[in-house]
């Protein structure tokens, strides 16, 4: 018998993999990958709402099980994927930088927000007005992540790739059985495949297509991030990685030409060079009305778990929304009520 078999190997799924195997818990991993949320997303964590100038929920406790997570894992892997970026916020107008400066003197922000006037100029871009940094940024290369870490679960004889077939899964008093697989628990963590789980698809996840582009540019000089209403991320070799749209009615993972010549107004509108577009592609986030993950466990069957709509921060919220499920599952510690699944209870009980 194994302790967890895990459905899923995007952020959430190695998260918890992960910190499993950290407390020498013996766990197999199965995906079809068949999701693309994780490999196709920006991968910027960032601890400020750049939109409303407001704290991201838990940032400071967020970055600090980030930062010691990735660093371990890099070593783990002997592989380089998380970068620390300045993110810098371009300014469009006088009213702009004030209300940065107004957001900087506040208790919640003032550890993320730099008060000091970004004037440099970047080849490239207009800024006449300047930028504001936000401190403590950067960005994890989650493609490379993900592939990483699962040849590693794949040379340690822990990872399949086969579909999950609902039917096939028995509860048993002690946990449960599929096919020939026996374990304690199971984590579910499908992304936006949990739709298809018959024991959690009641829960509200809601799907928020976002569509990228890889550009190049031999004329834009930039060694920062740059957000305003897109991001503009340095690759090297003239390439950078820009996006993104939100779309909440297309559920498919397929590249549009609404969300293309989105994306084209909007670079426009911040780079002053020409550039040709690379790559295209589109892909379908977690995501949850209430904006807090899905964590938690069956209002039935104690071994059913999930660990779900991580949205657009799954690089922050994926190491530490995984330890709060572990330790919930193991210690016993109570699971925030924002991200406890039993809030939906009154309606979802089945």
């Amino acid at each position: 018998m194994i302790d967890y078999l895990i459905i899923g190997s995007g952020l959430a799924g190695i998260s918890f993999a992960e910190m499993a195997l950290r407390n020498d818990k013996s766990i197999l991993v199965l995906d079809n990958n068949s999701q693309n949320s994780t490999k196709i997303a920006g991968g910027l964590y960032n601890p400020v709402i750049l939109k409303r100038f407001s704290e991201v929920w838990q940032a400071k406790e967020q970055l600090i099980l980030m930062n010691e997570f990735y660093s371990f894992l890099e070593k783990k892997l002997n592989c380089k994927f998380d970068f620390k970026r300045p993110i810098l916020r371009k300014f469009f107008s006088i009213e702009e930088q004030n209300n940065w400066f107004t957001a900087s003197d506040k208790i919640g922000l003032a550890p993320f927000l730099s008060t000091d006037l970004i004037s440099k100029k970047y080849i490239g871009i207009d800024s006449p007005y300047g930028y504001g940094q936000v401190l403590q940024t950067g960005y994890v290369d989650t493609f490379l992540l993900v592939n990483k870490y699962r040849e590693y679960l794949k040379q340690n004889n822990l990872f399949e790739e086969v579909s999950f077939e609902y039917d096939s899964l028995r509860i048993e008093s002690d946990g449960i059985r599929y096919k020939d697989a026996i374990a304690k628990h199971i984590i579910f963590a499908e992304g936006f495949g949990l739709h298809a789980n018959p024991y959690f698809n009641h829960l509200p996840l809601d799907g928020t297509k976002g569509e990228l582009f890889i550009i190049k540019a031999p004329l834009l000089v930039l060694d920062v991030i740059v957000n305003t209403s897109v991001f503009i991320l340095p690759l090297g070799k003239d390439l950078f990685k820009v996006g993104a749209t939100y779309n909440w009615k297309d559920k498919t993972d397929l590249p549009t030409e609404e969300g293309k010549m989105e994306l084209l107004a909007r670079i426009k509108e911040i780079i002053t060079c020409d550039f040709e577009i690379v790559e295209h592609f589109a892909g379908v986030r977690p995501t949850v009305k209430d904006r807090r993950p899905l964590v938690g466990t069956h209002c039935n069957y104690e071994s059913l778990h999930i660990l779900n709509g991580l949205g657009t921060r799954g690089v922050m919220l994926g190491p530490a929304m995984a330890k709060a499920l572990f330790d919930n599952i193991e210690n016993q510690i109570p699971l925030n009520k924002e991200i406890d699944i039993s809030r939906f209870l009154p309606k979802s009980k089945i």
